[in-house]
């Protein structure tokens, strides 16, 4: 016998008062659904949906299907069956090795209305099947095949669909053999039917609900990635700096949780934690979608869009043609001919010793000693003749700078290098002597503001978000791995007792990711044992946490990250032993 229904509960007003019998399923079918609504991992949903399920018809199995769209097929999704004893699916981490069953037919088209799984996701009613070797209109001919092959006899179905507050069919929930106290296999009752279809209402909405929150998180999770991404891809020497700094933080996370004893003994994150962590880490550089690519990139001082060494090249280039002509006019005035050439050539001389100073300068590999400030000075007192008149061919903004400070006609003497007032724009001051003589490095101080400054910016950034309550630091823990643990740090001098654990992770990956990178233009890539020993500096001036540091070492974080993302030849082996603390007698 086949019956069909739709998915309504029958008023308990409509044959009396309700029985104890009903008033218990439905408590228990309230309790069901408080329990649905508060689950928030898929696996156990759905797996709690068809036990409880199962529970409530006294069924012997059943399989839970989950529509998909895209393929037009229904999957399983969990599958029991206790005579049988089989767990797949679900939490049990044994996949269902079966195929998902086609809602319509490959070659027509058509809608599959043979299978009774599939004929319940296209109509959305409810099928109650009593023996299926006997029913008609419905092809039982693999479950007869399972049958023969397993001893198994299945007989009574209950199909139901699972609809959400739309009313499409997301799922079905179909069950297997219901029995009585006696074992013995019996059909599923007309009374138990609108109990279950009403827990599978409540099913479905769960389900439902639980795919739109994880829709909302993986849009949210996208868009942090792109966003991530476009900062990488801003600059071609940091590219990956965003998505290389999650993988190490989340890496020392997960060492520091492992801990059973010692000062992370207690340290242990939610999975609302580890999706904090993993938000923050790929948000903590947010702020520096502001910060121009020259500011970014710049390789060499004098660098902007290009790097000026060539403007200054072509000077020395002049004055090197300007003692040339005037050799020849004193040649040509009478003048001995070996004197004027040796003069000649001793400028030259000069000039390439000075231009070669000026060029290393410009590096700035190198600590800029005062008396190389001085010489920079000293060279640039040189002057040259200018012939063309400076101020044509200027962008709009670039000629207003230049008429509060208008230049001399040409032709006119200039100085070799000059810090003119056209040269600061905006909070920059690109003076091409102030630049040269920056001590450390290729950035200026206002350049290193402008870099330090992402900081508070993203923290403005990520101030303005609605994140949701178990959300809310990370706005502080994308923004604070530039603190230190002596109180050093930036933007706001944070102490290592005003950071958390997930604050002092973020520094050391940071720190470890940058030193590690082999895309940088001012540098050589390091090797992995350099870069743990100025890790260990670090440590030593309380720039960074030394139990987290140790964790690093101890648990092998630095070696993990190292052999799956750094370049062979800068895998080298670390001592252990020189920065880690020895037991006691070794």
């Amino acid at each position: 016998m086949i019956s069909t229904g739709s998915q309504q509960m029958p008023s308990p007003h409509t044959h009396g008062a309700i029985g104890a019998g009903e008033a218990a399923n439905l408590q228990r079918l309230i309790e069901i659904g408080i329990a649905l609504s508060a689950e928030r991992n898929h696996d156990r949903l759905t797996e709690r949906i068809l036990l409880e399920a199962k529970a409530f018809t006294n069924a012997d199995g059943g399989t839970l299907y989950l529509v998909d769209e895209d393929e037009r097929k229904l999957n399983f999704k969990i599958l029991r069956n206790d005579t049988l004893n089989t767990a797949m699916g679900g939490t049990t981490g044994i996949d269902i090795p079966f195929p998902g069953l086609p809602m319509y037919s490959p070659e027509t088209g058509e809608p599959n209305h043979n299978n009774v799984a599939t004929h319940v996701a296209l109509t959305g009613l409810s099928i109650n099947i009593e023996d299926a070797y006997t029913a008609q209109g419905f092809d039982f001919s693999g479950t007869k095949k399972f049958d023969a092959g397993t001893g198994y006899r299945s007989k009574s179905f209950l199909t139901i669909p699972l609809k959400n507050t739309h009313g499409e069919v997301i799922g079905v929930l179909q069950l297997i053999n219901a029995q009585n106290d006696a074992k013995d296999v019996i059909a599923f009752s007309n009374t138990i039917q609108p109990m279950v279809e009403a827990l599978a209402s409540q099913a479905a909405v769960a389900i439902d609900n639980q795919r739109l929150l994880q829709a909302q998180r993986d849009l949210m999770d996208s868009f942090i990635k792109v966003l991530a991404r476009a900062i990488d891809a801003k600059s071609p020497y940091t590219g990956g700096h965003c998505e290389r700094v999650p993988i190490i933080a989340k890496m020392l996370a997960q060492a520091a949780c492992d801990q059973t004893d010692g000062p992370f003994a207690d340290y242990n994150l939610s999975e609302d934690d580890w999706y904090e962590l993993h938000l923050a880490a790929w948000l903590h550089d947010c702020g520096k979608v502001t910060t121009p690519e020259y500011v970014v990139d710049k390789a060499t001082k004098l660098e902007t869009i290009y790097d000026r060494i060539h403007e200054v090249r072509t000077r020395f280039e002049v004055l090197r043609r300007d003692a040339e002509i005037a050799m020849l006019r004193r040649q040509l005035a009478g003048e001995d001919k070996a004197a004027t050439e040796a003069d000649f050539a001793a400028e030259v001389e000069s000039l390439e010793a000075d231009f070669a100073f000026i060029a290393e300068s410009n590096i700035g590999g190198e600590f800029m000693a005062p008396d190389k400030i001085e010489r920079c000075k000293e060279i640039s007192k040189r002057t040259w003749t200018r012939t063309f008149d400076r101020t044509l061919g200027l962008s709009w903004e670039e000629d207003q700078r230049l008429r509060a400070a208008p230049p001399p006609p040409a032709p006119a003497q200039e100085f070799l290098l000059e810090d003119r007032p056209e040269h600061i724009v905006g909070v920059y001051n690109r003076g091409e002597l102030y630049n040269l003589c920056v001590q450390r490095g290729t950035l200026t101080d206002e350049e290193r503001k402008v870099i330090n400054d992402h900081i508070v910016l993203t923290q403005e950034m990520l101030q303005q978000l609605p994140f949701p309550k178990a959300l809310k630091r990370i706005p502080a823990i994308a923004g604070n791995h530039h603190e230190k643990i002596n109180g050093s740090g930036y933007p706001r001098g944070l102490t290592g007792d005003q950071m958390t654990v997930s604050d002092k992770i973020m520094a050391i990956a940071d720190v470890f990711e940058a030193l590690t990178a082999a895309d940088r233009p001012y540098k050589t890539p390091k090797k992995v044992s350099e870069c743990v020993k100025i890790l260990n500096f670090m440590k030593k001036d309380q720039h960074i946490d030394q139990d987290l540091f140790a964790l690093f070492l101890s648990a092998g974080v630095y070696k993990d990250y190292a052999e799956s993302y750094l370049r062979p030849d800068q895998c080298d082996d670390v001592d252990l032993n020189a920065y880690l603390p020895q037991p006691a007698g070794a």
